[in-house]
């Protein structure tokens, strides 16, 4: 049992670091910490995935069918929803306290030494995020494991993930975000992102838009590396909702899977996964070997996507969803669509200051009748008085409620969806939280807390 003042101290002193929303684009400060170490990201191969949206979801069912190979895994993710160990996770288990605790204590002193060569030099010391990357390699290393699915932080080119070498680089969908950081068009993100691909190394892209495949493809065509892209090389044949999830046909790149079970919602999600089994595909055989089909089944049914159209509570329905852009929130708009029947659904939304909060409503306007505008457990968040202007100015304010503390703006909402009537097919009414990663993650607490059926 770890002590729970040590563990207080290791966290507050990586939170004490620059966070996540100022990542220093350089490659240098991570590459030096894990020389110190060995280079334990050397140890394993590496499935390494980017994109805008679906990247998690995506790492995740990769991760779960390369565990169904009896294959021991390691995936990093980011964020994480509430607990640090999440992001850190070793044969489908985020770390426990005991081993983050020990992980810390042998990296550590090699972070302090590269921050004072840092600081010497003028530079800022390593990030949260970089040290929470050495972190994760080194654990990792330590486990030990097969293999490694790796989620970018933020871009690719620059992002201390990309120290490693990747053997397949994977791409999830593309579309505007972070633009402060990774440039102000799609063309612009997506060479950001496209900074992953290795020499001789594998690509598989989901379906993008013309200018992003071309960078991607460009990218490729300069590493001398194989490019396999949805719709061309591998595809969703057909899906149909099912309770708890879906059943999807696949085409991937060297088999075809029909009737496949897929226990996650959403046409994004049989698009997701889709790419992961023609990156599984891709990394154990470079497309020429189909995944057996038990093994297939198995980790499907072992995926799960926390915080991804994730019911937390019945009686009304409570939905959260990670949606935080506009191309998210018209997956989460189709997704409440086609898997529930709600007779009203109010929204609980909150959004940060550099995300395109007008977007998101309008992606969102069709299926939402009520919008209760709160404010997210973030410094960055958007003042719930500034963000109800924007909603306004969507989609009318006979539309709009405003209630800035989330707990009492969660049970407005409940209260409202309980109290609607029931409508065809005896549907009641419901509850989506979306809008920050952060939102999402403090309502998942709320609800188990509260005790709320299917939390």
């Amino acid at each position: 049992m770890s002590d729970r003042s040590a563990l207080d101290g290791m966290l507050d002193a990586i939170y004490a670091r620059v966070g996540e929303v100022a990542p220093q684009p350089r490659l240098s400060a991570t590459r030096r910490a894990l020389e110190l170490l060995g280079d334990p990201h050397r140890a394993y191969p590496i499935v390494h995935l980017t994109g805008t949206n679906g990247k998690t979801s995506t790492s995740r069912i990769i991760e779960s069918i390369l565990r169904a190979q009896n294959l021991r895994t390691g995936l990093f993710t980011s964020p994480d929803l509430g607990r640090l160990n999440q992001r850190i996770v070793v044969d489908g288990e985020p770390i426990d306290d005991d081993t983050l605790l020990r992980s810390w204590a042998d990296v550590e002193p090699y972070l302090r030494m590269v921050d004072a060569e840092l600081e010497a030099s003028g530079e800022l010391p390593l990030t949260f995020f970089e040290a929470l990357t050495v972190l994760a390699y080194a654990t990792f290393a330590d486990a030990p494991i097969d293999v490694g699915v790796i989620e970018v932080g933020m871009g690719g080119e620059w992002d201390s993930t990309n120290v490693a070498d990747g053997q397949v680089a994977v791409f999830t969908p593309i579309d505007l975000d972070h633009q402060d950081r990774l440039g102000r068009t799609i063309d612009a993100i997506a060479r950001t992102k496209a900074g992953i691909i290795k020499p001789g190394r594998s690509v598989v892209s989901a379906l993008q838009t013309p200018e992003a495949l071309a960078e991607i493809e460009r990218a490729a065509e300069l590493s001398e590396a194989q490019v396999s892209v949805e719709g061309r090389d591998f595809r969703v044949l057909a899906r149909t909702p099912a309770v708890g999830g879906q059943l999807v046909d696949v085409q991937g790149r060297a088999g075809r899977y029909d009737g496949l079970f897929v226990p996650l919602l959403g046409a994004h999600q049989a698009q997701n996964t889709a790419v992961a089994i023609a990156a599984v595909e891709t990394f154990v055989g470079d497309g020429t070997l189909a995944i057996d089909r038990a093994v297939l089944d198995e980790g499907l049914a072992l995926a799960t996507s926390p915080g991804r159209l994730q019911v937390v509570g019945t009686g009304p329905t409570v939905v959260v969803d990670a949606a935080h852009n506009p191309h998210g929130a018209a997956a989460l708009a189709a997704g409440l669509t086609e898997s529930f029947r709600f007779s009203r659904l109010v929204a609980v939304v909150a959004v940060l200051s550099d995300k395109d909060a007008a977007g998101i409503i309008r992606a969102t306007a069709d299926v939402v009748d009520e919008y209760v505008v709160t404010t997210a457990p973030s410094a960055r968040a958007i003042d719930a008085d500034a963000l109800a202007t924007i909603v306004v100015d969507v989609v009318g304010a006979d539309r709009v409620v405003v209630e800035p503390d989330l707990e009492r703006a969660l049970e407005a909402a409940r209260d409202t969806a309980a109290d609607a009537p029931a409508g065809d097919e005896g549907a009641a009414g419901g509850v989506v939280a979306f809008g920050s990663i952060t939102l999402v993650a403090r309502v998942i607490e709320i609800a188990r807390a509260n005790g709320w059926s299917g939390s």
